[in-house]
Formats: C-alpha cells, sequence, structure tokens
C-alpha cells in the first residue's frame, strides 16, 4: 500500500496557503506534517481528504484517487466537532454506521474503546453505577458500620440517564472524537493535533494507543506543535512554513545531515573562560549545566581534553546530533531570513 500526494497547491484570491506540497508514504509509520501557525497544514490534510477543493495536484492510494471507496480513512480534526446536546453513544453510533459498520460490531469496539480510554461511566452510566454499587455493597460488608460511596445497598435504584457531550470535559469529549476516528478500524489514520489539551496522563494514554495502532501496521499522518511528540512517533516529515515546503525527508537522515554538534555539559566548576577560548557557542547555561553549539566531535573532545587537564570534574558530557525541535526553529528562521 501507499499514499502519493502530488503537488498539492491552494489559493485564496491572491494569497497562496499551499504552494505545491508533495511527499510520499511506501510502508506503513507515521508521516510528520509539521509547520508555524497558518502555515497550511490543515488546509493541506483537508484537501487530501476531499473536503477542500485543490487548484492543483493529486493524492493516490495504491493507485487509486483516496476517497473512502477506496480506503478506510480515520480523521480527528483539529477542531473538534460533537453534537452537544445528543448522547455520545448515540453519536458513535451514528459515526460507525457512516463508516458502514454494524451495529452490534460498532457495539463492540465502543465497549473496548471505552475501557481503554477509561470512560465507561459516560458511556455506559448505568453499567458503572451498578459496578459502584457492588463495590459499595462489598464495602458495607467489610464494615457494617461504613456506608458505602452510593449509600445504602438497599437503597431504590435509580436509571441514569445517559450522558451528552456537553456534560464532558474537554480532554473527555476529545477521548470520545478519538473512538469515532478508531471505530472502523482505518488503515489510513489522519490526527490533526490529536494531544492538544490533554493533561499528562491522558497524553499519554493517547500515546499509548497510537503506539498500537503503529505496531498493527497502521499508516499515520500527524500534525502536532509537540516536537517531542513528533519526534518520539515519525519516521518522515515534512516542515511547512507561509504555505512552502522547506525541509522534507527522512527524519533520522536529517538528523544525521547536521552532524552530531550539540554539546551538554555539566560541572562542578564555572567553565564559561575555558568555553570562550575554544570559541564555542553558549546556546544555554543554568547552574553548570551548558548546552553548547560546537562545529563537530574534534572541537567537543579538544574541550574535554582541555577541562580535564584543568583538573576540572565533569559530570555530564553528552554529544548529540540536534532535536527536532532545534531543526524546526533553525529552519524557520533560515526562511525567514532569506
Amino acid at each position: 500500500m501507499s499514499l502519493v500526494v502530488q503537488d498539492l497547491s491552494k489559493k485564496y484570491g491572491t494569497r497562496t496557503v499551499v504552494d505545491h506540497l508533495s511527499f510520499e508514504m511506501n510502508r506503513p509509520g507515521v508521516y510528520a506534517l509539521l509547520g508555524t501557525n497558518g502555515a497550511g497544514k490543515t488546509t493541506s490534510i483537508r484537501m487530501m481528504l476531499g473536503m477542500l477543493s485543490r487548484d492543483s495536484g493529486t493524492v493516490t492510494w495504491n493507485g487509486k484517487p483516496l476517497d473512502i471507496n477506496n480506503c478506510n480513512v480515520g480523521y480527528l480534526a483539529e477542531e473538534r466537532g460533537l453534537y452537544p446536546k445528543y448522547t455520545i453513544m448515540d453519536q458513535l453510533m451514528y459515526f460507525a454506521a457512516l463508516r458502514g459498520v454494524s451495529a452490534s460490531e460498532a457495539k463492540k469496539r465502543i465497549h473496548y474503546w471505552a475501557e481503554r480510554f477509561d470512560i465507561i461511566e459516560y458511556l455506559y452510566p448505568q453499567e458503572y453505577a451498578d459496578i459502584q454499587a457492588k463495590k459499595a455493597r462489598m464495602n458495607e460488608e467489610a464494615s457494617p458500620k461504613k456506608k458505602g460511596l452510593f449509600g445504602s445497598s438497599n437503597q431504590r435504584k435509580k436509571r441514569i440517564a445517559p450522558k451528552t457531550a456537553d456534560q464532558l470535559s474537554k480532554g473527555n469529549q476529545q477521548k470520545i472524537q478519538m473512538i469515532a476516528t478508531l471505530i472502523s478500524d482505518p488503515e489510513l489514520l489522519i490526527l490533526d493535533e490529536p494531544l492538544s489539551g490533554l493533561d499528562p496522563v491522558n497524553t499519554d494514554l493517547f500515546k499509548d494507543i497510537i503506539h498500537e495502532q503503529i505496531n498493527k501496521g497502521k499508516y499515520l499522518i500527524m500534525s502536532d506543535h509537540q516536537m517531542s511528540t513528533i519526534e518520539e512517533f515519525c519516521t518522515d516529515l515534512t516542515i511547512l512554513d507561509h504555505s512552502k515546503t522547506i525541509l522534507s525527508g527522512n527524519l533520522n537522515t536529517i538528523k544525521k545531515s547536521y552532524g552530531r554538534v550539540h554539546l551538554f555539559l555539566k560541572t562542578e566548576s564555572d567553565i564559561t573562560s575555558y568555553i570562550h577560548d575554544a570559541g564555542i557557542s553558549i546556546l544555554s547555561e543554568l547552574a553548570g549545566e551548558y548546552h553548547l553549539k560546537v562545529t563537530g566531535e574534534a572541537q567537543a573532545n579538544a574541550l574535554l581534553g582541555t577541562l580535564i587537564q584543568a583538573g576540572i570534574t565533569i559530570v555530564t558530557f553528552n554529544l548529540r546530533e540536534p532535536s527536532l525541535h532545534e531543526i524546526f526553529v533553525s529552519k524557520v528562521g533560515e526562511a525567514h531570513e532569506e
């Protein structure tokens, strides 16, 4: 299977918002679309999916135009969109039906994802209440004098109304929309800012699920402003700035092309004078920890030798390639200087 995006372009009046974007995926994994605000990432995704018209370009899946008839696509949009006054179960069943998932299969999948995302209490409030009531009864039996969370087990059970979308927090609404994205078990997943607004616990949960999709051999396109997250997942990427592609290719190859030029040093003494004497730039410094920009291993090792000879105690010496964040900032800065 392969996804090929060729020469996608879009203008609004005289303003170009996407300028001949091209990339391809020939194997499962994650392709990252990165860029500054307004660079054209979301517009590109919407053109790929046929949600926006294109001024030029093609998008093919296995040699055929990409559409839902020849590719099972799951799309998590940047702007979340649940119907606030409808129950979330009805909405998920509706989204499943739109993707051709039978009602019986949809119910199985929704229950699985409700457990996976830890939102049983919202999708199955009666089941959740029954579980809590059972726990309360067990607590009462263990400690008769202690009343359970849901009161006495002899209390008459009241039916709990299904939850609507506007009763959920932003993070839980995002979980519902992720379930809608995954409900058809898509082969191509397009995730636009999937981790936006999540707390650390739910960020890790979403990451685990994304890793699971990768391990299942899915194709994923991700757009995100969190460079560390993208670096954790992606194999290939395109960086956009003001509608134009300023960098594209395999992430490991790109990082190697920069060389190991970032040196992290931690010492027990002030070594600022030694760094200046070596002609090395200090990118940051805090309490004996230095982030330095060197020309390569030779310059880094020369500084190391000087420090050892001077009797400086070195706690950390780490020479590495630049991070995706550093590459992004560098390439965007270069583009703005041109």
